[in-house]
């Protein structure tokens, strides 16, 4: 039995594919423990894993406000933020770890560990190419030099680099990385759930005609979890494309936008949270942010994307072009019009859709993988012969 420590933060989409690799070790027996700030303890308990807090990185939660340059330039703070290094060393010091998991991003922590001689492996949680470019250059790593953090050293020093991706999304060749495959929530029978509202979660859903309803196509609408500006206004257009076509609409806010603070149409419902993975086996078209998690699920589900990317500064707007030259889908802009937004959902599902076509090859490869069984082996070939 190996004992591993993963080192997170509170980032939204990161987090799924850590856990569901830890899920993997876990049922081989291995012990696995977290390290990641506060807010993040619920979750990674309620996934059955011991977490430990950050004590020295500096305070941090992904559902502040942050408008404007704030944004950015906060993220780049938890990103350098060598508090978290040094919260590693301590929790390797306390307890005995056969292996370090560090998710990419946290350059800060990935250099505390290469100076204590402390093993680690990267975990990539999205493209292998935008984390690269985005820790090499531009204001991160400008930030990253000042700071006396040089990432690209840093990846280099690391016994792996895993990316959860498939390697043929993710553009030129990077030899030096293990590409997994997407790491999906744990697989169960298929299942059509359509939730209705009734809950102060929800709002709409109660409104629609009966008749065709049940049998019209499902339009399943999720943009970031995270806080960010014009988040509310773009999923308002969103609803307001949507009402006049004949579908079902399903939004999802996650916890920054409210519900109540939506105008959902007769066909729309929108809730804080629904899983995904039981919605999609009813859907027909996924619109999104363009969040690697997400995408890789619908994709997995064979379904089509329509993508608004929310935040331009790291891997969205990418994805996003990354499935429009798949065929996969249509890529808009965060402020797209009601009447750009109705045409790219109109032109989606058309049936026969060539967007649904390609998606399903893309979703055939996806599932021809375990992303979380690929790691596991991965991490325990892996093993240092001696405890740190």
């Amino acid at each position: 039995m190996n004992s591993v420590l993963f080192v997170t933060w509170d980032g939204g989409g990161n987090v799924p594919p850590a856990l569901g690799i830890a899920a993997e070790l876990s049922r081989r027996g291995d012990r696995v423990r977290f390290l990641g700030h506060p807010s993040q303890r619920a979750a990674i308990e309620a996934a059955g894993f011991a977490a430990e807090e950050f004590q020295r990185a500096k305070p941090w939660s992904v559902l502040d406000a942050r408008p404007g340059m704030r944004a950015p330039l906060a993220y780049a703070g938890v990103f350098t933020d060598r508090g978290m290094g040094d919260d590693l060393v301590a929790s390797v010091k306390r307890e005995p770890t056969d292996r370090v998991i560090i998710d990419g991003l946290l350059v800060g922590a990935l250099q505390g560990a290469h100076r204590a001689g402390i093993p680690y492996t990267v975990l990539v949680h999205t493209l292998y190419g935008v984390m690269n470019t985005t820790l090499n250059r531009g204001p991160l790593a400008l930030i990253a030099r000042a700071k006396g953090i040089n990432p690209a050293a840093l990846y280099r020093a690391a016994d792996r680099i895993l990316a959860v991706t498939l390697e043929e999304l993710d553009g030129s060749p990077h030899d030096s990385v293990d590409y997994t495959g997407p790491v999906l929530p744990a697989r169960e029978p298929a299942e059509r759930v359509l939730p209705g509202a009734g809950t102060r979660e929800s709002v709409g859903g109660d409104r629609r005609d009966g008749g065709d309803a049940a049998s019209a196509p499902v339009v399943l609408v999720s943009l970031s979890t995270t806080y960010i500006d014009g988040q509310r206004e773009a999923l308002q257009r969103i609803l307001d494309a949507l009402g006049p076509l004949p579908v079902r609409v399903i939004v999802t806010t996650g916890p920054t936008v409210d519900p109540g603070e939506l105008r959902p149409s007769k066909n729309a419902e929108v809730h804080r949270y629904v899983p995904h993975d039981q919605l999609m086996p009813a859907a027909s078209v996924v619109v999104t942010h363009g969040g690697h998690a997400t995408a890789m699920l619908a994709l997995a589900h064979d379904l089509p994307l329509l993508v608004m990317p929310m935040n331009p500064v790291f891997d969205q707007p990418v994805i996003g072009r990354m499935i429009a030259e798949q065929n996969a889908g249509l890529t808009v802009s965060k402020k797209a019009s009601v009447a750009e937004i109705r045409g790219a959902v109109e032109r989606l599902l058309a049936d026969p859709s060539p967007y649904r076509a390609a998606a399903a090859r893309l979703g055939k490869r996806i599932r021809a993988r375990d992303g979380a069984v690929v790691a596991a082996d991965l991490i325990e070939a892996n093993v240092p012969a001696r405890r740190m």
